[in-house]
């Protein structure tokens, strides 16, 4: 898809990127970062879903069946995701070298989230030493999050 600028790049990010720092997580599929050439078109998303079709994968519900996954192709939605999928690293993934977003764009990321299942995994993150308390807190004050990082480290984090 980069290829034929259907996508500009990509990333793979979520539980499936996290496993690349920790323990096995469970998870139901595969989501992707991606940036789109600009359009005028509300679809967005509708040449990955051709292009996936074209080569026999077909849609399932809001993700495209790949193989044994289902996979969600989501845009960037802000500075923080755009960043987090161009500094992604190249990582092999059962025998394909692929994007995968570093640990500490993955805990800013779960951080603006914000859900409880976000917060285990910056916490998973963090036990695993895949990211440091550091690392996050400066992602978090470039991207406004702050007060969420606070927030987390005092409810959550041993830090006085």
């Amino acid at each position: 898809m980069c290829q034929r600028g259907i996508i500009g790049t990509y990333a793979i990010f979520g539980a499936v990127a996290q496993m690349r720092y920790t323990e096995a997580v469970v998870t139901m599929d595969l989501e992707v970062l991606v940036s789109i050439p600009k359009t005028n078109s509300l679809s967005v998303l509708h040449p990955i879903y051709e292009f996936c079709a074209q080569k026999g994968y077909q849609p399932e519900g809001e993700a495209i069946r790949i193989g044994a996954w289902p996979v969600q192709f989501i845009p960037t939605f802000d500075d923080l995701s755009m960043e987090a999928m161009n500094c992604a690293e190249e990582a092999d993934l059962d025998g394909a070298l692929v994007r995968v977003v570093k640990a500490d764009y993955l805990a800013a990321l779960a951080l603006k989230a914000g859900r409880a299942k976000d917060k285990t995994r910056i916490l998973s993150l963090l036990e695993a030493k895949a990211v440091t308390v550091e690392e996050i807190g400066n992602i978090a004050m470039k991207h406004n999050l702050a007060k969420e990082w606070k927030q987390f480290k005092e409810k959550l984090l041993d830090e006085n």
